[in-house]
């Protein structure tokens, strides 16, 4: 596929929800989907509970680190899912926003960080079948 959708996935501190629905992304949409994740006030490590909770589903984001969302990500990319950032997300009037209005899990216990990552797993799922199609699923 020569010109593969990009989603960005924004958050205030890019260590929990956005790395959550970036790491479903990558592993659900293979190589399909451009995918990035980052946040208006990156936090200085990945949550430790969303890590644990995804390799609980075998997805490794370890990897990962918090990063800042900059003007030429955000030009870049066709979708961006916004994860309760608020007035601190960028705005762009050509760009596809989706706003996942899902609970911080900054700070919470392993049970409410599941819950957030089976949210998010939901969510990325129905957007890759509008993405890529049915046969994606």
């Amino acid at each position: 596929m020569v010109n593969k959708p990009s989603v960005l996935f924004l958050c205030v501190h890019n260590a929990g929800r956005s790395q959550i629905g970036a790491g479903w992304m990558r592993s659900l949409g293979e190589e399909a989907v451009q995918v990035y994740s980052a946040g208006s006030e990156p936090a200085d490590q990945i949550n430790p509970m969303a890590v644990k909770a995804m390799a609980e589903v075998g997805i490794d984001i370890t990897d990962q680190q918090p990063k800042k969302w900059t003007d030429d990500l955000v030009q870049e990319v066709d979708v961006i899912i916004s994860m309760g950032c608020g007035d601190t997300c960028p705005v762009y009037p050509e760009k596809r926003y989706i706003d996942w209005e899902i609970e911080d899990p900054a700070g919470k216990g392993i049970e409410m960080v599941r819950s957030v990552r089976d949210q998010i797993e939901k969510r990325v799922r129905e957007l890759l079948v509008e993405l890529l199609g049915e046969e994606n699923k």
